[in-house]
């Protein structure tokens, strides 16, 4: 998120450091700094407000609030300060379902209070609709917003500064009953489409929660991400109707990937915000009113079915140092939740803390702890060495497996994985993989077997004269899972048998050290087929091989994947020396041609140094 230095300053009265401060302060106690950026004479920061700080944070009045604890800086224009005397706003402690100001002529209506836990509508008449004033371009602009009408900018405005989204319609294009608008949240009919301010039509699914005008029986906007073309403000719109609503979060962020639409709006609801939020965000509309897009304020509804309850929080000094490993007082810990703005009672070193309506994030009592650690410094918690690790407890199967693997390589077997699915099996999956497997294994045989047949025709390029496979796995048989090893090759069929067949008499007390594996980089096969050749010559006795190896490869070139000598024999003062080549491309499908020229090229070189080709 770019966060202006500027804008930063407008809740202090403090000077601010600069911004390599800043970013520091934000750094070592909250979020990474992605970069700082100039602008005019400002400062932008790019913070990368983790996921589980969204709810609060995704505004400048967050990372204010935050700035003011780390550094120590009162906080003395705070937009939420006497929030909760304003008019519209339920009281998170009032069991009142609905509440509104005035006779609004806006009535609404939440079909589902889970989706939309809260919407709150004001009704402005007599705006101005123009440019915005060259302060509030500025600071849009800072950021990466594009300027579009004061009335656009001032919702904009509102939610960068608070974080709580707004959107204004234009009331003259809805439709009236009475007198009465009605904005109905409500999920969109299978085949919906509406014509969004970004000039794209979207189709709607049943999914997907829309905001409606309920006397036209037509969305004019989809929840929390985007307004539409219907009902949105242009030059003549003299009346408007400013939404300032919480939306659910999943909903907000399924519908954003399925539509493929992204918005500033709908990041912020995706992180789940506090319905509370929605009552600073209109408050901080309404008072553009008068100053910068004129008109009058109407009337406000808000309906807000099940109100968020007060959250406390109880954590002792005691469990915070034995948390952190610290030694903080009871003070330090009371000036770090003031710091914070976090309202508590504190009585024989346990504190209760109300926490603030929208830190959704504190819910137990190490989140207090985190809080305390994170303000005082990761910095100031003492290195405490580690006590020293115990005998780990010896896992029988794990043993077991790596002695049976052990064995099994030094005979030459290579151990495969092959899928735990099966096409029949005694354990059917709930969620199918595909059609064709739709069952847990129920022997290791089945998998064994195809992965014999895929390596044989591979046997050459991996240089093997027999192709000798091992595996260790989960098989489901009998009502249990256990795990069982399994062998087969080209002249033995695949056999199976319990892996506890192969355990220690004794129950092994320790782990024994077992050599590194000495395995080189892998590389990945092509997928194009390879060709065989092979060459034999009389060489004189005595001859190196590994000299003659250098000369294929050489005279073969990189198409040549793979030289080996597959037969040796003597003959008077002669030695018969044979070998195979291994002709691959990692491109394209070779030609015989292509090998044939190759091998030429060989020969060719060969029986210059005076060596008989056979």
């Amino acid at each position: 998120m770019k966060v202006s230095r500027h804008w930063l300053q407008k809740f202090f009265d403090a000077p601010l450091p600069d911004a390599t401060a800043l970013s520091d302060a934000l750094t070592f106690h909250a979020f990474e700094i992605d970069g700082v950026e100039p602008f005019d004479d400002d400062s932008i920061l790019d913070v990368k407000v983790t996921p589980n700080r969204g709810h609060d944070c995704l505004s400048h009045r967050g990372i204010a609030k935050e700035l003011s604890a780390i550094l120590k800086i009162p906080l003395t224009h705070d937009p939420f300060s006497g929030a909760a005397e304003t008019d519209f706003a339920a009281s998170p402690r009032s069991p009142a379902a609905e509440k509104s100001v005035s006779a609004a002529p806006v009535s609404v209506t939440l079909e589902d209070p889970s989706l939309s836990p809260r919407y709150i509508a004001g009704y402005i008449k007599g705006v101005k609709v123009g440019p915005s004033p060259a302060w509030l371009k500025r600071n849009l602009e800072s950021i990466g917003q594009r300027s579009i009408n004061n009335v656009v900018d001032a919702t904009n405005f509102v939610m960068f500064n608070t974080g709580q989204p707004l959107h204004a319609f234009d009331a003259g294009k809805l439709g009236q009953k009475d007198g009465k608008y009605h904005i109905v949240v409500r999920k969109a009919r299978a085949g919906e489409k509406l014509l969004a301010l970004d000039n794209k039509t979207y189709e709607l699914a049943d999914s997907m929660l829309v905001i409606a005008d309920g006397n036209a029986d037509m969305p004019v906007g989809i929840a929390g991400i985007k307004g539409g073309t219907p009902a949105g403000i242009t030059e003549t719109t003299t009346d408007i109707i400013i939404e300032s609503a919480n939306f659910n979060g999943v909903s907000v962020r399924k519908t954003a990937q399925a539509l493929k639409l992204r918005t500033d709006a709908s990041a912020r609801f995706e992180q789940v915000l506090s319905p509370e939020l929605a009552a600073q965000g209109m408050q901080g509309m309404l008072e553009f009113v008068q100053h910068l897009i004129g008109g009058e304020v109407i009337g406000v509804s808000d309906v807000y079915p099940a109100p968020q309850q007060a959250t406390r929080v109880s954590v002792s000094t005691e469990k915070i140092n034995q948390i952190l490993g610290t030694r903080l007082t009871g003070a330090e810990v009371a000036d770090v939740f003031m710091r914070l703005q976090f309202a508590y009672k504190e009585e024989g070193g346990t504190f209760d803390v109300a926490i603030p309506m929208e830190r959704l994030d504190i819910i137990i009592p190490e989140d207090l702890v985190e809080e305390v650690g994170r303000i005082i410094g990761y910095d100031k918690v003492p290195a405490v060495p580690l006590p020293p690790l115990s005998q780990p407890e010896v896992n029988e199967n794990f043993y077991t497996a790596e002695h049976v693997r052990k064995q099994l390589t030094e005979m030459g077997y290579s151990e495969v994985f092959t899928s735990v699915f099966a096409d029949k099996g005694e354990v059917a999956v709930l969620n199918k993989v595909d059609s064709v497997r739709p069952y847990l294994r129920a022997n290791l045989v089945d998998g064994l077997n195809e992965a014999l047949k895929k390596n044989i025709p591979n046997k050459d390029l991996l240089g093997l004269k027999e192709v000798k496979l091992f595996e260790i796995g989960s098989i489901w048989k009998g009502g249990k899972e256990e795990i069982s090893a399994g062998i087969v090759t080209e002249k033995e069929k695949a056999q199976e048998e319990p892996l506890s067949m192969h355990a220690p008499k004794e129950a092994p007390t320790t782990y024994e050290d077992l050599p590194l594996s000495s395995v080189e980089r892998f590389k990945p096969f092509s997928k194009y087929p390879y060709i065989v050749r092979d060459i034999a010559m009389w060489t004189p006795a005595g001859t190196d091989v590994d000299s003659v190896v250098k000369i294929i490869q050489a005279e073969a070139g990189e198409l040549c994947v793979k030289v080996s000598l597959f037969d040796q024999f003597q003959k008077g003062e002669k030695t018969s020396l044979a070998f195979r080549l291994i002709f691959q491309s990692f491109d394209k499908t070779l030609t015989e041609i292509e090998a044939n020229q190759a091998m030429e090229k060989v020969a060719a070189a060969l029986k210059q140094k005076g060596f008989e080709i056979r």
